[in-house]
């Protein structure tokens, strides 16, 4: 954790234990979200939304390193540099993944020509996740800029991600009903791959919280 933002011990505590609330809620409404998301698009033959349920489950993990962290914390009194580097070196994976995850899939959905099906389950999953994710990555961000903490600051750039994913992927069902154009939603899901893979470099660098400052 880094120092730049000075709050007493008593503040830092309550700080962390609702950034460790907020990791607990990511983990469980993924899980949720992740088990129906895969569920719907297998049903409906639905890449994308197939797609956005791997996202969710890659960003669990994430919130689970997040909230393991912050509990050793709450529970030890002192902050352990090293595991907390490793740990954010391991969400930056997460990000990495991600992109690769959605780069493969999308080349393979252009090749094969792919046609999103219709899927009113899919949808309602996807405007959930518009509702929810905004506000639980804003929420992070605060927190995690409030600490001074590049562990929460990264949870909360994985959040962002899952926004934009359920945004191209919503985007590219609605088009593909509007206009039948099938290379939409992957074409979409190549600028967050990209996307994903600065956050993940910074993610590594440790450079979130320098952004974060900037604004």
């Amino acid at each position: 954790m880094s120092a730049g933002v000075a709050v007493g011990p008593v503040e830092t505590r309550a700080l962390t234990r609702r950034a460790l609330g907020l990791a607990r809620f990511t983990v469980a409404y993924n899980v949720v979200e992740g088990v129906v998301a895969i569920a719907a698009g297998a049903v409906a033959g639905l890449v994308s939304v197939v797609g956005f349920g791997v996202d969710s489950a890659i960003e669990s993990a994430a919130g689970v390193l997040v909230a393991v962290r912050l509990a050793a914390r709450l529970r030890d009194g002192v902050t352990d540099e090293r595991r907390e580097r490793r740990a954010l070196r391991a969400i930056a994976v997460t990000f990495f993944l991600l992109a690769g995850y959605v780069v493969v899939e999308g080349v393979r959905s252009l090749l094969a020509g792919e046609a999103p099906d219709r899927s009113p389950v899919a949808v309602g999953v996807l405007v959930a996740s518009l509702v929810v994710m905004p506000l639980l990555a804003a929420a992070k961000r605060r927190v995690g800029l409030r600490l001074g903490d590049r562990l929460v600051l990264a949870d909360a750039a994985e959040t962002r991600i899952c926004v934009l994913l359920s945004v191209s992927t919503l985007a590219g069902l609605v088009l593909h009903a509007l206009t039948g154009a099938t290379w939409l939603d992957p074409v979409a899901g190549f600028v967050i791959a990209a996307f994903a893979l600065h956050e993940g470099r910074e993610a590594w660098e440790g450079e979130l919280l320098e952004r974060g400052v900037r604004g």
